[in-house]
């Protein structure tokens, strides 16, 4: 009995294949983005399109998974908060084993599994952990929208890409003493 809802965009049959080591299916599809794809300043939006180009390989011991998915990233530049978008692609490769069955063709639990192993419940594999792997791991974790990006100033809070020579006159009363310092130095050597 699989825990797989065979409906899910992201759940695939894999009964064509059979268990025939060298059976191979091809499939291009899209479907929406699932919830929280991503990091705090950068994500892939829930419902937003994803395209995938994979291919299904049976093997000896399980369905090998290939391919690549096309997500729309967005978010936010970590030093000037400007929101930024762009176009991600990810590479997918995962091994789903067959489960363990016995004489009869029934699932076993045989207990020493690797419980990291990706599974193939009944005929069913679900794509969603290995895409959200793969697109989680490619993000960057400090999104930058450009890559000399200058920043906010830490006073007043402007841009410095639309201002780069923007300054402040003030002067922070931790240095207040050194800056009397400049100005006798300069009266002394007049």
């Amino acid at each position: 009995m699989t825990t797989l809802d065979p409906r899910s965009p992201l759940v695939l049959d894999t009964r064509e294949l059979g268990r025939r080591a060298g059976a191979m299916k091809k499939l291009q599809f899209s479907v929406e983005a699932p919830a929280e794809f991503g990091v705090a300043m950068i994500a892939v939006p829930q419902g937003s399109e994803v395209d995938f180009d994979i291919r299904l390989e049976s093997v000896i011991d399980g369905v090998l998974v290939s391919g690549s998915a096309l997500v729309t990233v967005k978010g936010e530049c970590s030093r000037c908060l400007e929101p930024l978008a762009f176009d991600m692609e990810v590479d997918l490769q995962e091994m789903f084993e067959y489960p363990e069955t016995d004489s009869r063709g029934r699932e076993i639990d045989s207990g020493d599994q690797d419980e990291d192993a990706l599974k193939l419940e009944g005929d069913y594999l679900d794509l969603e952990p290995v895409l959200r792997d793969a697109v989680v791991l490619a993000l960057p974790l400090s999104p930058l929208c450009q890559p000399g990006c200058l920043g906010l100033c830490t006073t007043c809070g402007q841009n410095f890409n639309e201002d780069p020579e923007h300054q402040h006159d003030e002067v922070d009363e931790r240095w207040a003493a050194l800056a009397n310092l400049v100005t006798k130095d300069s009266d002394d050597e007049d």
